[in-house]
């Protein structure tokens, strides 16, 4: 055999970077891409098996041949299989698939293993099947430990710790094909000795998931992975990961509140942007299905500075309440101070409520808020923002029952938003009986009738269009207004 010969067939080494999954003909000790250091590994060669297939133009028999789509009946797909758990069916699209395999990501202490282990016995109560846990983190002294904690204690429910991957799976096959669920926590910290290299490299995360998909689709049990995430909020490893898998969940929250929040990234029998709301308490993770009085404080006597909006977390409106505060500053360069709002935004609405609204604020410190630690990124909240500031610096309230909806533009119009339906039914159906939306919203939810009082919608064009029609509105709120405006 030629020289030539022999290094076309010895395969390519290659190294792939466990942060951002870049790939390299090279080793380096920082990744040139991410910039992180010690995270490059060589990756398992690719099989060269095929070289001669593709060759020759043969190929082997399949053990299955293709089937037309029409023959395919639903049955065989089967039912969905409820959790027990109505938010996180909800993100699921109606509950679980038979052979779905689930990615969940979160941010360390954000509650992955209790929300997880309150599905767990949830499914277990709900279908009688066994459910199987497996750590790769913790005991199962521990693990039980949490449980009784939070009163995952049904019968059915296994647990099981280790970090081989075919001890795993032993413990599937003792469990029988009845299994309902299976939980790995977490797939970086599992191993197949199949495989070279370290517990959560790239070829053992690869190795571990896809020989686990396989297992799913083939016994027809769901599966459920936990994966770590980075420091950019990203799940580790290999970005290919979340092409394996079906289904990828990621739980969002503050450190300082109980809320969280499981949204679906991507969902193969389902809406890929669904949100579910949980709390975490002392019991575990316990279901929220109205979280919009969360985002909004209570009182009874309106207070300068705040504005109501609705935003929309997948396809679920939200109440949400737009704190400012305006004050003079002593300091030659005022401050602007903001929570849970996108700061560059927050300084482009202040810029354009001081020239609409007529007023100085390049003097004076500006603080912009959400209430509840909630974090809003939907510009359907510009109108409630830019409401807030003014109200704030005028020292005006606004009326109790008043909601605004609508992006502002740079000119100090305002634009239409996806939802617009949904969001004044929700501002409706909670008691807001003015709500603020942009030109040409009416139309799409004529003879609205929602919630304790009659929902007047009000269109506004332009910032000073909103003020104009507050300032005009008698206070304190009315209890009822007429219909057409």
């Amino acid at each position: 055999m030629s020289p030539s010969a022999s290094s076309r067939a010895r395969p390519r080494k290659s190294f792939v970077c466990g942060g951002c999954g870049a790939e390299f003909g090279t080793w380096y000790g920082r990744c040139p891409k991410c910039a992180e250091f010690g995270t490059l590994a060589e990756a398992a060669p690719a099989a060269t098996a095929a070289v001669g297939l593709r060759a020759s133009g043969a190929g082997t028999t399949p053990a299955r041949p293709a089937r037309r789509l029409t023959d395919i009946s639903e049955a065989e797909v089967g039912p969905r299989v409820g959790t027990g758990l109505a938010e996180f069916d909800r993100v699921l699209g109606g509950g679980l698939v038979t052979g779905q395999v689930l990615l969940l990501s979160g941010e360390p202490g954000a509650g992955k293993s209790t929300l997880l282990l309150t599905t767990a016995d949830a499914v277990a109560r709900a279908t009688g099947r066994p459910v199987l846990y497996v750590s790769g983190e913790e005991s199962v002294h521990q693990i039980a430990t949490r449980a009784r904690r939070i009163g995952a204690t049904h019968e059915q429910v296994y647990l099981a710790d280790g970090n081989d991957l075919a001890q795993a799976i032993g413990h599937l096959d003792a469990l029988g094909p009845d299994v309902a669920l299976m939980i790995l926590d977490s797939v970086q910290t599992v191993a197949s000795a199949d495989v070279e290299g370290r517990a959560g490299g790239v070829a053992q995360v690869m190795e571990v998931a896809s020989t686990l998909t396989r297992l799913a689709k083939a016994r027809g049990i769901a599966v459920c992975l936990v994966g770590q995430v980075t420091k950019e909020s990203t799940v580790a490893g290999p970005r290919a990961l979340e092409h394996v898998v079906d289904t990828t969940l990621s739980l969002d929250g503050d450190r300082q509140t109980p809320l969280r929040l499981l949204r679906a990234v991507k969902n193969r029998f389902g809406p890929a942007d669904e949100v579910a709301c949980f709390e975490q308490t002392d019991a575990g993770m316990v279901e929220v299905p109205d979280p919009s009085s969360l985002f909004r404080g209570v009182r009874d006597e309106p207070v300068a500075g705040t504005c109501i909006t609705v935003t929309v977390e997948g396809r679920r409106p939200l109440l949400a309440e737009m704190q400012a505060l305006v004050s003079p500053s002593g300091t030659p360069n005022p401050r602007r101070g903001v929570s849970g709002l996108d700061s560059a935004r927050v300084a482009m609405l202040i810029a354009v409520t001081e020239r609409i609204a007529g007023l100085r604020l390049a003097d004076k410190d500006v603080y912009a808020a959400t209430v509840g630690g909630m974090r809003s990124s939907d510009p359907a909240s510009d109108l409630a923002i830019c409401l807030a500031i003014a109200s704030a610096a005028t020292g005006k309230p606004l009326p109790l029952d008043v909601a605004a909806i609508g992006e502002v533009s740079l000119s100090g119009d305002i634009r239409r938003v996806t939802m617009a339906g949904q969001r004044i039914a929700e501002a409706a159906r909670l008691g807001h009986g003015r709500i603020l939306v942009p030109a040409g919203t009416r139309e799409a939810v004529r003879d609205l009738r929602l919630g304790a009082v009659p929902a007047h919608v009000v269109e506004v064009s332009t910032i000073h269009q909103a003020l104009t029609a507050l300032d005009a509105s008698p206070r304190p709120r009315p209890v009822r207004q007429p219909d057409d405006h």
